[in-house]
């Protein structure tokens, strides 16, 4: 689930549905999580099971928590309402990929 990035450059590709990714690399490297973006939000591993999802000006938009299901991972999208300071839940998808997604569209 995670990867490494190897040089200072951004690594670009396309996602499962055609939209650009970028693994972002860490100016200081010392355990600092992993960062990547896709489709103009911040993806940052807070660990393992969960990543936080931000616009690039830092606003947090919601959660992607990595939870086991009999057929494989499952995905859980659960967007922030910083007026109500709550999580709603936005879907269950099969890939992380497609659960940030949502937060384009939600």
């Amino acid at each position: 689930m995670t990867s490494t990035v190897l040089s200072p450059a951004p690594v670009r590709g396309l996602s499962s549905l055609g939209s650009p990714v970028a693994v972002l690399p860490d100016p200081v490297d010392h355990g600092a999580p992993l960062r990547e973006a896709r489709g103009g939000l911040r993806i940052v591993q807070v660990r393992d099971d969960l990543a936080r999802v931000t616009r690039a000006n830092g606003e947090v938009l919601g959660y992607v928590e990595r939870h086991d299901d009999p057929q494989g991972d499952r995905f859980r999208a659960k967007r922030f309402i910083a007026r109500q300071r709550r999580f709603v839940e936005i879907g269950d998808f099969w890939s992380r990929g497609d659960a940030t997604d949502c937060f384009r569209f939600a």
